[in-house]
């Protein structure tokens, strides 16, 4: 009895400690923008937009899927606008546009050239204008030189 009853202290104790443990790296990533805690957010919703986000970076960074990961993307901004990672799905959804516009990839283009860069400025002047502590700003500014600049909210919001 004692040793089962030490048995689930122990186990009790290390779930609990590797609960904090993870809390506590969370934090450390130091890759993204803090979310905003006023910002009311529905847990399963989160859930799912993680998930969804971790489909679109597989199939961005190591299938070179970029249709499927504009469709991920697409999903989350259309589902999600809160969602505390939405700088990276504004991301993924310009880049991979951009990348369609130049028929790379393993998937061919959905859309003509200049609508695939169209798509690539909207998403990525979103990330610049709403997102300017975010880590993927830099190379969001870089690509956007190339395609005439960002849009500017005031153009965006008409």
């Amino acid at each position: 009895m004692k040793k089962s009853l030490l048995l689930t202290f122990g186990l009790s104790l290390a779930v609990l400690c590797g609960g904090a443990r993870a809390q506590e790296q969370k934090g450390k990533t130091g890759s993204r923008v803090e979310p905003d805690p006023s910002v009311l957010r529905d847990p399963a919703l989160e859930t799912d937009s993680n998930k969804n986000l971790k489909v679109a970076q597989h199939y961005f960074k190591l299938k070179k899927a970029y249709r499927a990961a504009v469709m991920r993307s697409e999903e989350i901004i259309a589902g999600n606008p809160n969602f505390s990672k939405i700088d990276e799905a504004l991301y993924i959804a310009g880049m991979s546009h951009l990348r369609l516009s130049r028929k790379e990839g393993s998937q061919p283009p959905t859309l003509k050239p200049e609508q695939h860069r169209d798509e690539a400025r909207v998403y990525l002047s979103q990330l610049v204008n709403d997102y300017p502590e975010s880590v993927f700003r830099k190379e969001a500014d870089k690509e956007l030189q190339s395609l005439g600049g960002a849009i500017s909210k005031t153009v965006g919001n008409q």
